[in-house]
């Protein structure tokens, strides 16, 4: 596979940044993942690290270098993750466990395959339009669907941040999983917490790509997102990945840009995704803030180290 990949987060007005992304590749394979913890519930950081956890490891365990189901791993990984959740939960004590939003996308053999979960969304762009974008499960978009509300007052509607089917909640959420989208050169997924898409509409979205690589977009789309928030702008997430095609062994080997997963060992799991280690601070321990800052240009290091790797 070859493909360009950016990933960014910032946590604009809040205190702390919920909001957990990360990418992860094989030869042959490829997860994407963006989770929103939900600040009002409790430890919304602690859901969406140990949702992101959860999925990766077991992409990880399964992808062998490819997925045998995508649309079942999907669904099963995010189950699991609600069921991780509330064993925190048991473990702490608490009246309640932590919440998340979530959206994943598998890319394998040129398709594309996604699933969400809440108001965290996709967006597939072709040509400088958007051809596929996720359905928020939120009280807003159900306004919309009913002609009670216009599309252009979604994002200052009061309740906006309204969420029926979350991970983490009383009841096991229901995992939204798509149909299975052919990739082309050029194509690009936007994978994004309500922080960045909530303060843009569709054609910024979709223009911020247009003859421009991910490396430039992304940044470019969540400062405008910070700018049009203002100082009480939400934590601010997005991953883009832009597809460049399947390759086979006995292609030449890429350019510098994209990235080819042929020059990772057989058996390799790339992953810009924290685990645990002994000795650091896991899932189940409140972050500081510096500890979120540290994580988060940990996160950008090993992209680069990442690219130096699998790039010539």
């Amino acid at each position: 596979m070859r493909f360009s990949v950016y990933q960014e987060s910032k946590k604009g007005g809040r205190r702390i940044n919920q909001d957990r992304m990360g990418y992860l590749y094989t030869r042959d394979s490829m997860l994407i993942l963006v989770a929103d913890g939900m600040g009002g519930h409790a430890r919304g950081e602690v859901a969406s690290q140990l949702t992101l956890q959860t999925v990766a490891s077991i992409y990880q365990r399964d992808a062998k270098p490819i997925l045998p189901d995508p649309a079942r791993f999907l669904e099963e990984s995010v189950l699991a993750a609600h069921r991780e959740l509330h064993r925190y939960r048991a473990e702490h004590s608490l009246p309640e466990a932590p919440r998340t939003t979530l959206v994943a996308c598998i890319v394998q053999q040129g398709v594309a395959i996604w699933a969400h979960v809440g108001d965290s969304r996709l967006y597939l762009i072709r040509g400088g339009r958007i051809l596929e974008r996720t359905i928020d499960h939120s009280r807003v978009h159900h306004l919309v669907q009913s002609g009670l509300i216009r599309p252009e007052d979604a994002k200052d509607h009061p309740e906006r941040n309204r969420i029926f089917n979350c991970i983490g909640a009383y009841v096991a959420p229901t995992v939204e999983v798509s149909r299975p989208f052919a990739m082309r050169n050029g194509d690009t997924l936007l994978l994004c917490s309500d922080g960045l898409w909530g303060a843009l509409n569709d054609r910024q979205i979709a223009e911020a790509f247009t003859g421009k690589t991910v490396m430039r977009a992304v940044p470019e789309l969540m400062e405008l997102a910070l700018e049009l928030s203002g100082p009480e702008a939400d934590n601010c997430t997005g991953i883009a990945m832009t597809w460049a095609g399947t390759e086979s062994v006995e292609m030449v080997p890429p350019t510098e840009d994209p990235v080819s997963t042929l020059l990772i060992p057989e058996g390799t799991v790339a992953s810009t995704i924290q685990m645990p280690r002994h000795g650091e601070p896991s899932a189940d321990e409140e972050l500081s803030e510096d500890q979120i800052d540290d994580a988060v240009a940990e996160i950008q290091k090993a992209i680069q180290r990442s690219a130096k790797l699998v790039s010539k």
